[in-house]
């Protein structure tokens, strides 16, 4: 955006003493590569108005275009103005012609109240595409009511009406060029007799062939009144056509005429007026008598940048999660050289860094490239917010890359994630130990308990993270052998594009354990011992006493010592096998859910 400079300049003028309200220019359109303009129009006026009294306009007026051989046409734009309110609609060679932008200004004038002019734009690229070099007629530019209705006008000499036609072309044997269109209203006027307008953004790299060229509406060359245009306070001009001191004395520079009647379309040569390094360029606009509204500005900018822009073509939003997925393109379309490789991109979520990233190759003129990332949002940034990528950004808003604009690198788009729903409870799952915390459940029971469409939707999970990278779940729920207690099992439910999330705990219970009412101790490897089904390893704490039938304590066990028929209490008959008979035991299971348990057991052969 930092350029040689060719600037062309649309200027309305319009004679007035009084008061005005203007509409600042602006950019409308730019454009890049080996482009150049030209322009052609004429007058509605039938003479220099400052030296008659007439009060119409005429009802058509033609101008020949011939473009240089080689050439593309890029764009072409209509531009149509007069006194009143306007007249948006108009025909170009029969062809009706709508205004698409209008502009106004009002001078305020003691006499005849409200004075308004108007100028109008339309793109007219396709109709001067398909007629080529012919020659050009507007017709049904009306402002006949507007004067018959205001005397004001004819009386103040400020009664003119023309057009004129911008043509965008295309020749290779031309440098690069950057060309910004500008539109608006701004003025000067005896009161207020000098205008400075400031283009920056440039870059200048070569001065050689810098020009200005301007449209004036209303210019007398009878009127020589301190009508100057200078560029970085010099004064410029091109004699014998215009002057030094009557800039604006109806001529066009183009055809070389002297009878562009209240009109001016001139191109001035300025590569003496600014300088290699230049970032900017100062225009003022001085005037003693006629009020001048500047309507156009466009600029031909000599410069060999890129210009990075960005553009997001799709990204995805996990249900639940905070990363997004993110396709982008990276363009350098709008350029004149090439973007270079590792051009840095910054990614930002409510203004805050999330990541960063570059481009991988070089990007031609006209080229782009095409990127990826994972962006993981961070916990303190909400659900709902923006998320900004800027492309020609090191992460500190700074960039490292000169271009042609360097306003256009930024893209947002607002991000919604999807957060986390509210997981509902299932009753407990109940199993009993099985030894050393260890149970086993058939988890799909909990199915009964929910609604589903589809068992093959269905998954179970040890962890959170787990379900929600739909990763490691669980693959046997049939026969899941837990050895925690209390311990959550997860359900996912995916038939649905955000899944629904169930979750449960498993309690590995001490059941009651099964106490036989005998045992055959003879080492036939059935039934050899006091075997308490749901005792051991699971009331690992117990303490088993055995006594005899005259309430002798003969057996103390727990949970590594089992009962197998012998005694290891009193001094007679330890560790032989006791007779056959019914003994009578006391089972203290130390738990705080069970009461000592007494009862008898008969020992066999």
């Amino acid at each position: 955006m930092k350029t040689r400079c060719t600037l062309l300049f649309i200027l309305l003028f319009v004679k007035s003493l009084f008061l005005v309200h203007a509409q600042e220019i602006t950019l409308f359109q730019q454009f890049n590569g080996h482009y150049d303009y030209l322009a052609i129009g004429n007058t509605l006026n039938p003479e220099e108005n400052n030296q008659s009294t007439f009060c119409q306009i005429l009802p058509a007026s033609q101008a020949f275009l011939q473009m240089p051989a080689n050439t593309t046409i890029k764009a072409a734009f209509l531009f149509w103005a007069g006194s009143g309110e306007g007249d948006f609609e108009v025909s170009l060679n029969n062809i009706p012609i709508t205004a698409e932008n209008v502009y106004n200004v009002n001078f305020e004038d003691d006499n005849f109240g409200t004075l308004p002019y108007f100028s109008c734009a339309t793109n007219i690229t396709n109709l001067i595409t398909t007629q080529g070099n012919t020659s050009y007629e507007l017709t049904n530019l009306d402002i006949s009511e507007t004067l018959s209705s205001n005397p004001g006008y004819c009386v103040n000499r400020t009664n003119f009406a023309g057009w004129s036609i911008y043509i965008i072309y295309q020749d290779n044997a031309l440098p690069l060029n950057q060309i910004n269109l500008f539109l608006g209203l701004d003025i000067i006027n005896r009161n207020v007799q000098e205008k400075t307008i400031l283009l920056d953004n440039l870059n200048v790299l070569d001065t050689q062939g810098a020009k200005i060229g301007f449209l004036a509406w209303e210019g007398d060359n009878a009127l020589n009144l301190g009508e100057t245009l200078s560029i970085n306070n010099t004064i410029i001009s091109n004699p014998p056509l215009n002057l030094a001191n009557n800039a604006f004395n109806g001529t066009n520079t183009f055809t070389n005429s002297a009878n562009f009647y209240n009109a001016d379309l001139d191109v001035y040569s300025i590569q003496n007026n600014i300088a290699t390094g230049d970032t900017s360029a100062t225009i003022k606009l001085t005037t003693q008598a006629d009020l001048i509204i500047l309507n156009n500005i466009i600029t031909v900018l000599n410069s060999q940048l890129p210009d990075a822009t960005i553009a997001v073509n799709q990204y995805s939003i996990p249900c639940y999660s905070k990363t997004i997925d993110l396709d982008y393109t990276v363009y350098n379309i709008n350029s004149t050289a090439t973007l270079q490789e590792q051009t840095p991109i910054a990614f930002y979520a409510n203004n805050q860094l999330i990541a960063q990233s570059t481009t991988e190759n070089e990007i031609a003129i006209d080229g782009f490239e095409n990127g990826n990332i994972s962006l993981t949002i961070p916990e303190n940034i909400p659900d709902a917010f923006i998320l900004t990528i800027v492309v020609d950004d090191i992460g500190n808003g700074n960039g490292m890359v000169l271009e042609l604009n360097e306003t256009n690198n930024i893209t947002t788009e607002n991000i919604q994630l999807i957060p986390l729903p509210e997981i509902i409870e299932l009753e407990n799952m109940l199993s009993c130990d099985l030894g050393f915390n260890t149970a086993y459940f058939n988890l799909t029971n909990q199915l009964e308990l929910i609604q589903y469409e589809d068992i093959n939707t269905i998954r179970f999970y040890e962890e959170f993270e787990d379900l929600v990278n739909n990763e490691n779940n669980i693959l046997n729920p049939e026969n899941y052998s837990s050895i925690a207690s209390p311990q959550i099992i997860y359900i996912k439910d995916a038939a649905e594009e955000c899944y629904t999330i169930y979750q449960f705990n498993l309690i590995t219970e001490n059941c009651p354990p099964i106490i036989p009412e005998g045992f055959s101790p003879n080492n036939d490897n059935v039934n050899d011992w006091f075997n308490i089904q749901g005792l051991y390893d699971i009331f690992e704490r117990h303490e088993l006493q055995i006594y005899n039938r005259y309430g002798t304590l003969i057996f103390v066990g727990d949970n590594s010592k089992r009962w197998e028929g012998t005694a290891n209490r009193g001094l007679n008959n330890q560790n032989k096998l006791l007779p056959v008979g019914t003994y009578f035991y006391v089972l203290n299971l130390n738990d705080s859910n069970y009461k000592i348990m007494t009862g008898w057991v008969y020992l066999n052969r």
